[in-house]
């Protein structure tokens, strides 16, 4: 074959030439062919070092047979963020030369690949990404290799699920997102069960996120037995929105646990079966109830609630009655501890991010792909987790009293 010769080109003259950014980035524009030009470059450059000449430089051991030289090249078409380049990849005699700009078998560069993964982060499905690079770049990649593209995450998303966790965790949520699945043909709805903790420096973290038919107290003794074998010894406080099967779950694996359910989900739960004309004034006996400053007088105002209401909110008022242990833990605690538990709040926020990140998927084609997007959408928004709660100080100073038992020198 004969040999490539890299064009001389004066891109002095080519950017005067260009007068839109469609003709900088644009398909066939600049980058894409100076794209070209640099890996053609880098490529020979490798050849000459492989072979330990440069291109037309002859060796006193020429005649030796064993001596490697070039021998013409190969075709290679290579994906790139700004448009298709289409390289000639330099062969020798031995076929010894691997290239490392262009790696063997390697069809899509790097930097494509992390805005591919990137666009399936935001929730976008392979054919829309398809579309996208087609239109923006005028690149050609089929929705399998997009796929392929993004199973690269797996492995990373399989290594942090199964990462070692720390020894004690004085704050964890604990809730579950339903999605639609498609399965043997028919579509069901999963359970992507999450638990956020507060660390001992106060910095919010995802412990992990485990996929499941529907909730129920099995599979939450599996998530807790799961966070026990990766190192979990201790969690103090444990926050949740009345999950079918997880107090007692939790309470099997981490047996001196505190428990508090959700206040302003009991709120929710409770008001929507009041009357609208009766709402104002029953929030406001309500209020002296989860407002108290004690539980003593908490238990009072319930009393006094009952009194009043239960002629008419019987069902109301037994549900605060029947998940008081669980409603009043708070009280316990100061207000600094309060503030952080008496809602979970935090982690339905962070459910919110991930709805916001898969909401255009309205059924995802198996666990993996859901198992993928939703550690993706993790990955995005824990970036922002850079900061403790606030006043994190304080509030740790208040664990080290009331949880100096159990956590020791751990705490101070």
């Amino acid at each position: 074959m004969k040999d490539f010769e890299i064009p001389d080109i004066n891109y002095k003259e080519e950017v005067k030439k260009c007068k839109t950014m469609e003709d900088v980035v644009g398909r066939n524009g600049l980058l894409q062919r100076l794209l070209k030009d640099v890996m053609q470059n880098m490529l020979e450059a490798e050849m000459e070092e492989h072979l330990g000449r440069e291109k037309y430089e002859r060796s006193d051991r020429d005649d030796d047979t064993n001596i490697d030289y070039r021998n013409g090249y190969s075709k290679k078409n290579i994906k790139s963020s700004v448009g298709d380049v289409k390289l000639d990849i330099p062969r020798d005699r031995n076929s010894n030369f691997e290239p490392r700009v262009i790696k063997k078998y390697e069809t899509v560069c790097n930097e494509l690949d992390k805005k591919i993964i990137g666009l399936y982060a935001r929730g976008m499905s392979t054919r829309d990404i398809q579309a996208e690079l087609e239109e923006l770049y005028g690149i050609d990649v089929s929705p399998s290799m997009i796929s392929k593209i993004t199973d690269k995450v797996m492995g990373a998303a399989a290594q942090w699920q199964n990462r070692m966790l720390d020894e004690i965790y004085p704050i964890v949520y604990m809730d579950a997102v339903h999605f639609k699945v498609r399965e043997e043909n028919k579509i069901v709805t999963k359970a992507a069960y999450i638990c956020m903790a507060l660390d001992m420096e106060g910095y919010k973290d995802i412990l992990g996120i485990w996929i499941g038919e529907a909730e129920g107290a099995k599979f939450w003794l599996s998530v807790c037995n799961d966070l026990k074998n990766r190192g979990v010894k201790e969690i103090l406080i444990a926050c949740m929105d009345g999950l079918k099967g997880l107090p007692d779950a939790i309470k099997t694996v981490f047996p001196d646990v505190s428990i508090q359910n959700c206040i302003i989900h009991q709120i929710r739960n409770s008001i929507k079966y009041v009357a609208s004309k009766d709402k104002k004034e029953f929030m406001k006996d309500l209020k002296c109830v989860y407002k108290a400053s004690t539980e003593e007088l908490a238990i009072t105002s319930l009393d006094d609630l009952k009194d009043k209401w239960d002629h008419k909110y019987s069902m109301v008022i037994d549900s605060w009655y029947n998940n008081w242990d669980k409603l009043s833990t708070y009280f316990k605690y100061s207000p600094e501890i309060r503030k952080i538990i008496y809602t979970t709040n935090a982690l339905e926020g962070f459910n919110r991010q991930l709805r916001k990140f898969t909401k255009t998927r309205t059924v995802f084609p198996t666990d993996e792909a859901l198992r993928k997007s939703l550690y993706l959408a993790t990955e995005k928004v824990m970036e922002k987790w850079t900061s403790p709660s606030p006043n994190w100080g304080l509030t740790l100073a208040q664990l080290t009293i009331v949880f100096k038992d159990k956590v020791g020198e751990e705490i101070i």
